[in-house]
This record gives C-alpha cells, structure tokens and sequence, in this order.
C-alpha cells in the first residue's frame, strides 16, 4: 500500500488527472456554449437579435436547449435495429470526445519542482491517433444512418462515408508536407518547434488551407454539410432520431469544431506559443520567482491557446453563415480533382525546398509557379459554345 501510494505522489498522478478533468469539463463547457455563439453569430450576420429570452443575453439558451432534449420523447422506430439505433449516436460522441486527448493546451505546470504538462496524454504519433479516432467517427454516422431503416436516413450516412473518406485522403497529404518540416509525428513537439514566432503557416499556406478546407468537411459543415441537406433529404442520417439521441448528434459536430481548432491551431499557428513568449515569462520568474512565474506563464500561453480555437470556432460559424453549399457533384470534384491533387504538388514543392536547403524562399518560390501553371491550363482549357435555343 505505501508503494501505491509512493507511486501516487511521485508520478504526480492526482494532478494530471485534474488537468484531465478540466480539460474534458472546458472542451464540454465550450461546445454547449458554441451552439449559443453559432445562433448569436448567424443573427449579427443577418440584423437580428438572437435568443435573448433564457438569461442574460440568452446565456441561459444551451441549458435550455438540453433540458428540452433529455425530457423530449425518445422514439426508436419499430423496424429499427435497437441497438445498433442507440449505439451510432452513442459512438460519435465517443470519438469526438477522444479526439482532443493529445492535443497540448499549455507548457506545464511546476508543482513540487515536477513539471505537469497540460495535455491529456503525450505519445509520439499524437498526430495519427487523432486520425485514427477521426476515422472511426464515420462509423456513428453510418450506423445511425443504416439502423434507422429508413432511405433518406441511408443515403444521408453514405454521402457522410464517402465525403468523409475523400477529404480525409487530401488532409493526410496536406499534413505530411509538415511531418517532412519537423521530422516529429507528436503534436507536442510540432508545437514547440514553431517557438519564437516560427509558424507552420508561414511555410505551409497551401497545406493549411487544404487542411481547413477538408476540417469543415469532416465536421460536416456548410459548405459541406450534404449528409443532413433538408432540401434533399428530409432531414438525412438522423431523421429518425429524437431526444438527447439526436443531441449526441449535434453535440458531437460541435465538439468535432472544437477539436479542429484545437488541431489546426497545433499544427499551422503555433498552438500555447505567441509573440513575445520569452519576454513574459523572463519578466514574470522576475517578479513572481521560479515556480510562480513559470505557472503564471504557463496560464498565459494555454489563454493564447484558447483564444485561437474560439476564433477558428467563429471562422467555421462565419463561413456557415456566409458561403452556400455545393451540389454532391461539385463536392466530390473539389475532393477528388481539387484538393487530392495540390496535396501531392505540395508536398513534392516541399521536397525539393527541403532539399535545396531554401525552405521557406523555395517554399514559396514552388507554389507560385505551381499558381502560374494552372492559370496557364485554365486559360487554355477548351470553351464551352452557348447552347441556343431552337437550333
């Protein structure tokens, strides 16, 4: 018993399960209230109030919002799988709640001299488990759909599957242009190699567009949110669904916009780091000593963090609220012959940067002649006569 409890006190074991706790209550915290934001921003974009009945400012709406969908009937249709019905909601919420398990919200804390890092767990491939679990979220989408016995339902989770496996092919690509920059599949390390204002962004703004681009798909956002388009489908793959079954559904895109800021801001923006890192924390271990200083800096950097996420949060909001969706059609193209296809140019302009030894001149260098090529074939591409009418 004393060695349990030695190794208890020297692994720290009691903080980083706060830490985790935290986390998980913060990245909860945040997806209840982005679906008040998600309203507040759609009603300043087009001149209107938004909930402003529950609370102050309608801060009160999302606890509102869940007390109506626990208490609402919960109706399982009677040619439906039961179990698979009630396990495809259940598993996408699963996922997205995994998904922000390695991503590193701060430095660390010092507590007893021991450093305490803000992340849920460290592991040197943080980059292919977040695939990996990303991947698997499909899978709630498909069940859902496939359980429900009903057609709309089914075509809503097909269209997810197969979105959801094109944009995830043009995402790896746009990432291993960034793996081939820092040698590192932990997400961790990724972060503090952009130290010092050094951001991915910087050499890799076509992979961080791709990226984004393919973000919005996997979350099943407009312009990409064709799995559950009401003008075509009815409602798609969770028409069937009612009460806190349908708000698992909906939680878990929410919380999918969280992890995606999360990652993205790891990857391209330089996640807990800002300008003028050192300088804070050198001036406040001057003021506040060792430890103190070291913590307070650490709340500054995960505060930088955060910040990031909650504006790629309005950014996925903004764009909802702005850009129209695509046909299936023009949606498959763009994955397919659009995205798949700068991927791979990047990542060969990446090489031969990497290779000349110019990375970030020869970075740019590639993508402009890469721009300058397709506008040459666009230019020269053949046209399209008018058709008229009676001839």
């Amino acid at each position: 018993m004393s060695s349990f409890v030695q190794w208890i006190t020297e692994s720290m074991f009691l903080w980083k399960s706060l830490i985790i706790l935290v986390l998980f209550a913060v990245t909860l915290g945040i997806a209840a209230y982005s679906t008040w934001a998600e309203r507040k921003v759609a009603a300043y974009i087009q001149d209107r109030r938004g909930p402003n009945r529950a609370g102050w400012g309608g801060l009160l709406q999302p606890l509102a919002d869940a007390g109506k969908m626990f208490f609402k009937e919960d109706f399982i249709p009677a040619k439906a799988d039961k179990w698979l019905f009630i396990l495809g909601p259940c598993l996408s919420m699963f996922t997205a709640l995994m998904s922000s398990a390695v991503v590193p919200f701060g430095n660390s804390f010092l507590i007893d001299g021991k450093p305490v890092i803000v992340q849920g767990i460290e592991i040197n491939i943080g980059i292919l488990y977040v695939f990996g679990v990303v991947s698997l979220g499909v899978y709630g989408v498909m069940i859902g759909g496939w359980a429900s016995n009903n057609k709309f339902s089914l075509l809503g989770a097909i269209r997810a599957a197969s979105q959801n496996i094109s944009y995830e092919l043009a995402m790896g690509m746009s990432i291993i242009a960034i793996l081939m920059m820092s040698g590192t599949l932990s997400l961790r390390e990724i972060t503090q190699q952009q130290h010092g204002g050094n951001w991915n962004v910087f050499y890799q703004p076509l992979g961080c567009l791709i990226f984004i681009v393919c973000a919005f798909a996997e979350c099943n956002r407009t312009p990409f949110d064709l799995p559950e388009c009401e003008t075509e489908l009815v409602g798609g793959y969770h028409t069937e669904y009612s009460s806190m079954k349908l708000g698992f559904y909906l939680f878990a895109e929410y919380i999918n916009m969280f992890a995606s800021s999360a990652v993205t801001a790891c990857l391209f923006f330089g996640g807990y780091n800002y300008p003028g890192m050192d300088f804070v924390q050198s001036q406040l271990v001057a003021f506040l000593g060792d430890t103190v200083g070291h913590n307070v800096a650490t709340l500054v950097g995960i505060g930088a963090m955060f910040t990031k996420i909650l504006f790629g949060i309005f950014f996925f909001m903004w764009v909802r609220w702005t850009v129209p969706r695509f046909r299936y059609d023009q949606l498959m193209n763009l994955g397919w012959k659009g995205l798949i296809p700068l991927a791979v140019g990047n990542i060969v302009i990446t090489a031969i940067a990497l290779l000349s030894g110019y990375k970030l001149v020869g970075i740019w260098a590639g993508l402009a002649v890469m721009v300058l090529i397709i506008s040459i074939f666009w230019s020269l591409r053949p046209k399209k006569k008018n058709a008229v009418l009676g001839a």
